[in-house]
């Protein structure tokens, strides 16, 4: 069943994104007073009563913004109110009707005659803001519904409202089959790379660095399953930092690593890999990922043929994402953008793998009596047995008798015989070692 679709729109700063914010419960839109700081359509899906919707949260209609792409905004804006089958309006009851709430209201009516339209006056943070309620009549679309986004006041009744006015979906299963987040420095494609996924211009695509902000979840279908893909801020050095903005896009595109399945991480193939390259390889290492390396504009790299070297020079600078395999592509023509997700979908699969307790214990043996480690100090490392106690990605707990006689390298043996065993020579898998004493004497 198709989601009803409900748009938040306004004048600049009334308070979208808080509203937004406020209904889903959770941080989803990045908020601050300085106007325009929404750009793209963000999203998220709620439930309320007998309805499951997806709400989207937009930019400042009229804005003005500083890095010029206010067409594009304008843009995102009316994607978003026409494929909507209700919209919010949200109005500052503190600042009254102003002339650009006048110029809103006009462009909106069109629509409003065909799906419903809720006038929400947001601000009313205490009693005294109720009696400026009265004045939001004058936008001629109704009777204002007071709210306060910050204080949570007004919530229960917005939502009782909107279920009202749209069609009950159940109880839905809204889980996608797999959460991909595209991460990247500026400017490698990441936004053009979802809207080829998309099929449809779903984020805005801008030479300018820093265009994303927000982490913008995208929903599309592929053989009538549904995916998620996480449209990223570009990473910087954390010197290149300077205001709260960028910091809380770096917050969300760290909280989309850890909470996508499987990391699409695109690099410009026709630059050479820089520091914020291997600083987002190290973080997606450390944190255990599912990954797939994306060389995008692969159309600008000369030698086509030369894939296999840019897989080494890849190796010898981002060592430690050493098994993700490469995908090569050009966003801007849609080419090879299938095969990335086609791939992520098995790397999915294969980290979600459970190895039996008796399979895995036979390849442990192997391993063991294959090489034996070291004798240190006159001790003999011992290994009993390991079990699997996670997966995704797989983890496992070696048993032994000390695991400080067991030496880096022999822990790279092991990991790199678990993965010729198993198939997981693309995906990362976690080993510890952990003491438990011998039921027989030494």
């Amino acid at each position: 069943m198709k989601l009803p679709v409900v748009a938040i729109v306004g004048r600049p700063n009334v308070g979208k994104s808080s509203l937004l914010n406020c209904l889903a419960r959770e941080r989803i839109s990045i908020v601050e007073s300085t106007p325009g700081v929404t750009r793209d359509r963000v999203s998220a899906i709620i439930a309320h009563r007998d309805v499951t919707m997806e709400v989207v949260d937009t930019g400042g209609i009229g804005i003005i913004d500083e890095a010029d792409l206010s067409e594009h905004i304008e843009r995102q804006i009316e994607f978003a109110v026409r494929g909507a089958n209700l919209i919010i309006l949200v109005t500052d009851v503190r600042e009254g009707v102003m002339p650009l709430d006048r110029e809103v209201a006009q462009r909106l009516r069109p629509r409003a005659e065909e799906i419903p339209l809720i006038l929400a006056a947001n601000k009313v943070d205490c009693s005294r803001f109720e009696d400026e309620v009265g004045d939001l009549y004058k936008l001629g679309l109704g009777e204002p519904l007071p709210v306060s986004a910050v204080e949570g006041y007004g919530r229960q009744a917005l939502l009782d409202l909107v279920v009202e006015k749209l069609w009950p979906t159940g109880d839905v299963d809204v889980e996608p089959v797999l959460k991909l987040a595209v991460v990247g420095r500026q400017n490698v494609g990441k936004s053009t790379f979802v809207n080829s996924l998309a099929r449809e211009e779903r984020v805005i695509v801008s030479e300018l660095p820093g265009t994303t902000r927000d982490a913008v979840d995208v929903r599309f279908e592929k053989d009538g399953r549904e995916f998620v893909i996480i449209d990223t801020a570009g990473v910087q050095r954390r010197k290149s930092i300077k205001d709260s903005i960028s910091f809380y896009s770096q917050t969300r595109t760290d909280a989309a690593i850890r909470r996508a399945d499987v990391i699409l991480f695109l690099l410009d193939a026709s630059q050479p890999i820089t520091r914020a390259d291997k600083k987002l390889a190290e973080v997606i290492t450390r944190g255990h990922r599912t990954c797939v390396i994306v060389a995008n504009k692969w159309d600008l790299v000369k030698d086509h043929a030369a894939t296999g070297q840019y897989g080494e020079y890849l190796r010898q600078l981002m060592p430690g994402l050493h098994y993700a395999p490469i995908v090569f592509t050009t966003a801007r023509d849609s080419k090879n953008i299938q095969a990335a997700v086609d791939l992520a979908q098995h790397l999915f699969k294969v980290a979600s793998t459970r190895v039996g307790t008796g399979e895995l214990n036979r390849v442990v043996e192997a391993i063991r009596d294959y090489q034996r480690p070291r004798v240190q100090r006159s001790q003999v490392a011992r290994i009993y047995y390991a079990t699997q106690v996670a997966v995704c990605p797989p983890t496992f707990v070696f048993f032994v008798n000390e695991p400080k006689l067991f030496s880096s390298s022999y822990r790279r043996y092991v990991e790199n015989s678990m993965r010729e065993a198993f198939p997981f020579d693309e995906v990362p898998i976690r080993i510890f070692f952990r003491r438990r004493e011998s039921i027989y004497h030494d």
